[in-house]
């Protein structure tokens, strides 16, 4: 039981550190879209998605972006807009 609460503390802090540093602004509740709309606007770009959740402010999506390729992104809940963690940049911007 001893060793388990040092494990549990490292596994938390390692999963912290997996989304970087992200984060939107604050929305009033009534100005944020729904998360169902997000997955649809992304289905229709050829997104296939596994789950929505709220993370920081953020919607953090995961699933397989258009190309295929396994996806951790994050979106402003008003505009959908893609939200890059800090020192993270769009695949067009490198």
């Amino acid at each position: 039981m001893k060793f388990l609460a040092p494990l549990l503390l490292a596994f938390t802090a390692s999963a912290a550190f997996a989304h970087g540093n992200v984060s939107c602004p604050v929305v009033p509740k009534e100005e944020k879209k729904p998360q169902m709309e997000l997955q649809k606007k992304l289905e229709g770009e050829g997104w296939k998605v596994r789950k929505v959740q709220n993370y920081n402010g953020c919607y953090e999506v995961y699933g397989f972006d258009d190309k295929g390729a396994k996806a951790e992104a994050f979106f402003h809940p008003k505009t959908f807009e893609r939200v890059y963690p800090e020192g993270e940049q769009p695949a067009d911007k490198k």
